[in-house]
């Protein structure tokens, strides 16, 4: 004999605007009460306090702050064929500073950008080669291109679902979002096998160009009240074109906009495994974490000032610098100005000038050189000539002044974030974007080391930390007021 059964469903309707019986805001979410601000202040102190450790102990125990030695190099930590950065040379057992090259893959990039000249756009085939160690064949370029383009559209739920809800004016924190949520749409996203991630990784190199664009519209859209624009990427178009493409509104540029899009693209792509966020995909990925959650740790990395971010605010110094100085060809009243900034008397209050120097590049670098013969080209076609000219004046009179005022006796020159962000200025990109396109250019970086540290490493990177705190008993809670 058999039972009849039945199935209940039941439906349960929630307030989400009232749930846990609070009618909030997001403003009010965030925003601290009076009493909790009273609270939150003697918090900060018991934080300040117990966080602070004396600075003569990193002496004593040798530390290697910011994992480089006392000379500012680099502490090794391990071993690339994807590129090679060089500043200096050995010369009787001395490191002698020399004009900067860069390598991919053992080709320096100054040539690569030369010998693409105006025949064709790059960055695509910069990225062959960092993720396969060799330059293309005609056919493996076209090959590699067709499957990018195959590979970059995005769904309109994702458009919708992701992109468009809870917009940020730092578009980095859209593009981790977004990377992050790209997880949720993998059917197989936690495989680290190498085909599972080099399908991950050119998914992301495809897509991270339209994610970047989108999140700016989406931005700029409900933020500023402008006009949503989303375009599909043009069939044919380069990287680099899109790009331009999807951002403007009439979606037309010239030949030199797009070329010099492409070269801003290839010589950010890579940088050594050594830089900060690239160092960070080293060692999340040494973890055996998933594709995503490490290109999103690159991401947050890069999206530091003193990192990434580093173009923007030069833009804003040299915004200062036009604002202060009244005749920008007077060599005298701009140095003056450049030595209130460095006294902390102007600007940001910091005593840097950004875009100056670098941790590896001496004499120059080679990046800075390459973008600089572009912008001079870009500031002729758009009329700038005037604010280039200022550019190189400060270029040339900054670094001396820096070794003059810090009592230094390694070379001091324009880095790579110099003229980037007078570049894309000129270009018409928005300070919002300024670093998402450095990220859409460096993730070809990123992937190329996360698949190098996949094929060789076997252990989870563990650098070490010296206690220098004390032992103590436990106290119980009538104890607790003479803690000290």
């Amino acid at each position: 004999m058999h039972k009849n059964t039945c199935t209940y469903v039941f439906f349960v309707y929630i307030d989400i605007e009232n749930l846990g019986g609070m009618a909030m805001n997001n403003q009010q979410m965030m925003e601290l009460t009076t009493v909790e601000k009273s609270a939150f202040e003697e918090l900060v102190k018991e934080c300040t306090r117990s966080g602070s450790i004396d600075s003569s102990l990193y002496v004593e125990y040798d530390v290697k702050r910011g994992l480089r030695d006392s000379n500012g190099n680099g502490v090794l930590t391990g071993l690339t064929e994807i590129s090679d950065v060089i500043g200096t040379r050995s010369e009787h057992g001395r490191k002698v500073p020399v004009d900067g090259q860069l390598f991919y893959q053992g080709y320096n990039v100054e040539e690569i950008v030369n010998d693409l000249g105006d025949k064709r756009f790059g960055f695509e085939e910069v990225t062959y080669l960092l993720l396969f160690g060799k330059l293309p064949t005609v056919e493996q370029r076209e090959k590699f291109i067709h499957i990018l383009t195959d590979l970059e559209e995005l769904s309109g739920a994702f458009i919708r679902d992701v992109i468009m809800k809870a917009t940020s004016a730092n578009l980095m924190n859209s593009l981790m979002k977004s990377i992050l949520s790209l997880y949720s749409y993998d059917e197989n996203p936690d495989d680290i096998s190498v085909p599972n991630v080099l399908r991950q990784s050119l998914q992301l190199i495809a897509k991270m160009p339209l994610i970047s664009v989108y999140a700016y519209q989406a931005y700029r859209h409900y933020k500023l009240d402008g006009t949503l624009l989303i375009k599909n990427p043009k069939k044919g178009y380069s990287i680099a074109e899109n790009i331009l493409y999807m951002m403007r509104e009439d979606g037309e540029f010239t030949p030199l906009e797009a070329k010099v899009l492409d070269t801003c693209l290839i010589i950010h792509a890579e940088h050594g495994g050594g830089n900060n966020s690239t160092f960070t995909t080293h060692v999340v990925t040494s973890s055996g974490t998933d594709t995503y959650s490490a290109t999103a740790a690159s991401i947050a990395s890069l999206k530091g000032p003193k990192h990434g971010g580093a173009n923007l605010k030069v833009q804003k110094m040299f915004a200062d610098i036009m604002a202060n100085c009244s005749n920008w060809e007077d060599t005298d009243e701009v140095c003056a100005y450049l030595e209130k900034i460095l006294d902390k008397q102007a600007f940001d209050g910091a005593g840097l000038i950004y875009g100056m120097g670098h941790a590896v590049y001496t004499l120059s670098d080679p990046r800075a050189r390459i973008i600089k013969k572009f912008a001079q080209k870009l500031s002729e076609e758009k009329g700038m000539q005037k604010e280039f000219a200022l550019y190189q004046l400060v270029e040339r009179e900054a670094g001396e002044l820096i070794m003059k005022k810090r009592q230094m006796f390694k070379p001091v020159c324009a880095n790579v974030d110099f003229y980037s962000g007078f570049v894309y200025s000129m270009l018409g990109i928005p300070e919002e974007l300024f670093t998402p396109i450095f990220a859409i250019s460096r993730i070809s970086g990123w992937c190329a080391h996360r698949l190098e540290e996949l094929v060789n490493a076997s252990k989870i990177i563990r650098p070490a930390y010296k206690y220098v705190g004390y032992h103590r008993p436990y106290c119980d809670d009538e104890h607790r007021d003479n803690q000290q």
